[in-house]
């Protein structure tokens, strides 16, 4: 068995064309693909740069209010242990 990860370009006939590793171009082969389209740069960075004012809007009202000691809330939901040498 071999994983291969892979971003394809769609051919024009909306095929795709995966290369096959060395070890396996004989014989058969059994493929089991998940599609998932990948956004183009601009998609991403305004994705980046909805997410970054959500965070400042939410920075500029205060936080959330209802988590009192936001690190406590951190160590409880993580169910950090104390690390050696760093007690607070």
């Amino acid at each position: 068995m071999s994983t291969v990860n892979a971003i394809l370009e769609i051919n024009e006939d909306g095929s795709l064309h995966l290369p096959v590793p060395a070890n396996m171009k004989q014989g058969k082969v059994q493929v089991v693909a998940e599609l998932t389209l990948v956004p183009n740069d601009s998609e991403q960075n305004a994705r980046w740069q909805r997410a970054l004012d959500a965070l400042d809007e939410l920075a500029a009202r205060g936080g959330i209010k209802s988590i009192p000691d936001p690190l406590a809330w951190q160590r409880e939901m993580r169910q950090e242990r104390i690390l050696p040498g760093r007690e607070k």
